[in-house]
């Protein structure tokens, strides 16, 4: 019976359309164990798609990160590259000074004393930190390396009262001498002489002096001048650039350890050398002009002597 009335139902199914909203109802109750099946399955895909975009956004987080500490840094240069310009300033060392070599690395402690500025970042020996290295973020010089371990270093910050960085005003050129007071937010300039010309908003760059700071990296900028008559030195304040207090991720940079008359001669050599070998690859070419160039002065000489 069960038999012959399937039977029935295929040919009545398969000729007319009437077992069609039979059809849609029995479709409607069946969806649910459609779903459940497919659920551990939609579960499983969605969670793989998950994971799977948060590390790709991680990971491209952190890659972002570092490129833009590397443009900020190259821009930091510029302010000092086009006043040196402007004042024709012989610039030898100029792409030394905008490519040097850097490590991006991340802040991961804070020394608990607080009459200390130190930080502590995740890169050491196993790296190629060295002591004394210089340290900056996205915005300028913060300090430098004074202790090396095998994973991690600790820095110096150009606040702490230990400290003294070698400096000039980039307006005009001005050296001095900027010191920690203990304030995160604060530098003095010692020993600068009354009648300097230095003025509040004047950037004060690294100048290089002493071979431990590159030059030209933005370092301070002069919030105060306080001059006395009766006394010789007036009383600078300068802020930092950099975030000393906020700054996560810095970088470390690997100046060239020769001094700026090597860099001169190598520069002299390598030019020479490239000059050299282009007079060496094109000796035809310069006697075919020389050629062509002797050869009207005789026909000019020969059709002058029937004239005579």
């Amino acid at each position: 019976m069960f038999t012959v009335l399937s039977a029935a139902l295929m040919v009545v199914d398969a000729r007319l359309t009437v077992l069609q909203p039979l059809r849609s109802q029995l479709g409607l109750i069946v969806e649910p164990v459609y779903w459940f099946g497919r659920l551990p399955v939609t579960l499983w895909d969605s969670a793989t798609q998950e994971l799977s975009s948060r590390s790709d956004l991680a990971a491209e987080n952190e890659k972002l990160k570092a490129e833009s500490l590397m443009m900020q840094r190259r821009l930091q240069k510029l302010a000092a590259l086009t006043e040196q310009n402007v004042r024709l300033r012989e610039l030898l060392n100029s792409s030394a000074l905008v490519d040097d070599d850097v490590l991006a690395t991340e802040l991961i402690g804070i020394d608990p004393n607080p009459f200390t500025h130190r930080i502590l970042i995740d890169k050491g020996a196993k790296d190629g930190v060295l002591l004394g290295q210089p340290v900056l973020d996205a915005r300028g010089l913060m300090g430098q390396v004074v202790e090396v371990m095998p994973y991690t270093s600790r820095v110096l910050l150009l606040t702490d009262t230990t400290h003294s960085i070698p400096v000039q005003v980039n307006r005009n050129g001005l050296r001095a001498i900027a010191t920690g007071t203990g304030n995160p937010e604060r530098l003095e300039l010692r020993h600068v002489a009354d009648t300097a010309d230095i003025k509040e908003g004047d950037l004060l760059l690294s100048s290089g002096l002493g071979q431990r700071f590159p030059a030209g990296y933005p370092v301070a900028v002069v919030t105060e001048v306080i001059h006395d008559s009766g006394q010789p030195f007036a009383i600078v304040r300068a802020m930092p650039t950099a975030n000393l207090n906020r700054s996560r991720y810095m970088l470390l940079v690997f100046t060239d350890p020769r001094t700026p008359e090597q860099r001169a001669s190598d520069s002299a050599e390598a030019q020479e050398a490239v000059d050299r070998q282009s007079l060496e690859q094109s000796p035809h070419s310069s006697a075919v002009p020389a050629a062509q160039s002797d050869a009207p002065a005789t026909s000019s000489t020969t059709a002058a002597e029937p004239g005579q």
